[in-house]
């Protein structure tokens, strides 16, 4: 028990370490890094089926994952945000043209939703 709640102690002070060099890392090592943050603290709360998923996709990561297939994924996910972004944004143009104030307020929320997006893939892109 001694040891055990050693070891919780000892893993739970090393996650802010880990968190600072997960910024240093990019593409695959900073893919891993995260997963592994994250079974450390599905361990942390006891979650047994998180761990055994989260080392599935590390297994899988540590097989699969290149810094270039990587990025060429990242890429075509901005490209596919960035041509959402411009179809929410060509819809709300029509819906100003007809001046409907109901559809306009909800095609500018699928707008922002579309740019929130958009903004996160660019982020994941750097990473």
């Amino acid at each position: 028990m001694k040891l055990r709640h050693s070891l919780l102690i000892f893993s739970s002070l090393l996650i802010p370490f880990t968190a600072v060099n997960a910024d240093n890392l990019k593409g695959c090592a900073a893919k891993k890094q995260n997963i592994e943050n994250q079974i450390q603290y599905a361990k942390q709360a006891g979650n047994t089926h998180r761990v055994q998923g989260l080392e599935r996709a590390l297994q899988k990561t540590n097989t699969y994952c290149n810094d270039e297939s990587l990025n060429k994924d990242r890429l075509e996910k901005v490209s596919e945000k960035e041509r959402k972004v411009q179809k929410r944004q060509q819809e709300l143009n029509e819906a100003k043209s007809k001046n409907d104030s109901k559809k306009i307020e909800k095609k500018q929320k699928k707008l922002a939703e579309a740019k929130a997006e958009l903004n996160e893939a660019k982020l994941e892109l750097k990473r």
